[in-house]
């Protein structure tokens, strides 16, 4: 059984006879203590306080029966760790066939949140206030003006928090909404359409971070604590 807050990747796995619904990680219709293991795969990382981090960990946990396991993946600060560059790194220039991918978001790399590609470097900044600066881990740097910095697709990261562009494509843009726009490029002017840019919000998470997290529940135990390609990982168990 699955679920995610977006009505319309849950439509897509009812297309494809799947059991799944709509709903926020913080609150999981499910019975606590129903489930012999639970996944989340690339969702944590999109909270944007430590508070609300933790208590999806705890809503995670609450499923599981005693003894059930949890598998749990955030993106991580390290995209290069023990000098390998992760896949999203190496993907810099992965020419015209990665534009495949910014409709399908994490299908064709389930294991790794790792983002649409973006043809120019985005230099704009959100006026979000960045409530969660926490510990400066990673080398990262405490954004000064109290902005929120956008992401170059396909680099290194240099904040914790974060906006990564998402290039839709093919998508239809409703009068009233306002969004940026960016010129597509290749092929005639004809051809060529503006396309909406939206801004996701990561916390991208330090080696070590997200076992503390997970440690500080006294209803859990930490199994298995690992980086994979750009992500960090933890197997919980239920106690």
């Amino acid at each position: 059984v699955g679920c995610d807050r977006s009505k319309n990747l849950v439509d897509i796995c009812g297309e494809k006879h799947f059991q799944a619904f709509v709903c926020d990680a913080l609150s999981v219709p499910i019975r606590s203590g129903s489930c012999d293991a639970c996944i989340s795969i690339a969702v944590i990382h999109h909270f944007s306080t430590a508070e609300r981090r933790l208590a999806t960990i705890r809503e995670l946990a609450r499923l599981l029966r005693p003894g059930g396991t949890a598998l749990i993946y955030v993106w991580a600060m390290e995209q290069e760790y023990k000098n390998q560059k992760s896949k999203y790194l190496k993907e810099k220039n992965g020419g015209k066939n990665k534009d495949k991918e910014m409709n399908t978001g994490t299908a064709q790399r389930p294991l790794g949140d790792q983002g649409p590609d973006n043809s120019s470097q985005d230099s704009a900044w959100s006026d979000q206030l960045l409530k969660d600066l926490k510990d400066e881990c990673c080398g990262a740097k405490p954004v000064a003006d109290f902005r929120l910095p956008v992401h170059t697709n396909r680099t290194s990261f240099h904040s914790q928090d974060l906006l990564v562009p998402w290039h839709l494509k093919g998508g239809t843009k409703k009068k009233e909404e306002s969004v940026d726009t960016v010129l597509v490029p290749g092929g005639s002017k004809e051809s060529q359409e503006l396309s909406p840019v939206f801004h996701r919000y990561y916390h991208v998470f330090c080696e070590g971070e997200l076992e503390a997290v997970c440690r500080s529940l006294d209803c859990v135990r930490v199994q298995k604590s690992y980086y994979d390609q750009g992500n960090w990982c933890v197997i919980l168990e239920k106690l």
